[in-house]
């Protein structure tokens, strides 16, 4: 199957569906529809036409357990059933059994490492994301902060059959790129320790890294690192939404100088493995 080991959907869960479909729809230029099954309120984004993201209300009973607003990847796999074996023999956990849902068959897994990842096989038509994902309001990167990235990527390989991608000039092996289904689609490294657990970023691409950061503030987000420059003029802006979701921005500056400072560390460590330094002392 084509999409087996590719990200293929998004879904936000949150405490305040009305107020993120507003952040979104200013912050990315969204649309967004109804997309509601009987006994699930379910909303549809979409950038150009094109459907990106699902977003419904974070269950109560996961808000008692402590869980928190947060974007969530799935990933196409031939046989959900089979993955979810396999992931609990390599020593990861099943927090959604296989089950059918609106999207598709399902399971919400995590790593053995507690990175949170969604399976699912039998995308509904239209959900399908696109082969090259360089459109504004598409994710457009994929990153892990990892425990043990090589830990990690020995699962991940093992699970999704993704290979290890060169490195762009400048990286380091701190940092390791990915491809998923024959295209380099994101990257992984061992996280710092003030990062409290593993977890997955995913990057949205926007046309003005500097306009879409004003926007997050503007909405009421927040901007974790102000936005920075990789090699090839690319800069890059870490984010959480107003209700605490963490995602992350991509793309140009349409002019130099709009009054954030250059820099090459974020966190201590580069993104996209473009640029490395020293962690901070």
């Amino acid at each position: 199957m084509a999409d087996h080991g590719r990200f293929v959907w998004y879904e936000l869960m949150t405490t305040d569906v009305a107020a993120a479909k507003a952040f979104y729809a200013k912050t990315l230029g969204w649309d967004s529809q109804d997309g509601s099954t009987p006994g699930l309120d379910y909303t549809l984004f979409s950038a150009g036409g094109e459907q990106v993201s699902g977003l419904m209300r974070l269950p109560a009973e996961a808000q008692r357990m402590g869980a928190t607003p947060r974007w969530m990847a799935y990933v196409g796999v031939d046989d959900v059933d089979a993955a979810v074996a396999r992931i609990k023999q390599l020593g990861g956990a099943v927090y959604v059994p296989p089950t059918d849902s609106n999207i598709g068959r399902i399971s919400v897994v995590a790593d053995p490492q507690m990175a949170t990842l969604a399976l699912v096989k039998g995308l509904k038509p239209g959900r399908r994301q696109p082969v090259t994902p360089g459109r504004p309001g598409r994710v457009g990167w994929h990153e892990l902060f990892a425990a043990d990235w090589e830990k990690a990527f020995g699962f991940y390989g093992e699970i999704f059959g993704w290979r290890k991608a060169d490195a762009e000039i400048g990286a380091s092996e701190t940092y390791q790129p990915f491809s998923a289904a024959g295209l380099t689609t994101g990257g992984m490294f061992t996280k710092r320790q003030a990062e409290p657990v593993p977890f997955w970023l995913y990057y949205f691409n926007v046309e003005d890294i500097d306009a879409a950061a004003e926007r997050v503030r503007a909405g009421g987000g927040v901007i974790l690192e102000d936005p920075f420059e990789l090699t090839g003029g690319i800069w890059i802006a870490r984010c959480t939404d107003p209700q605490g979701a963490a995602f992350a921005l991509q793309g140009k500056r349409s002019l130099d100088g709009h009054g954030v400072g250059w820099s090459s560390e974020w966190s201590g460590i580069s993104s996209r493995g473009r640029l490395v330094t020293k962690a901070r002392g």
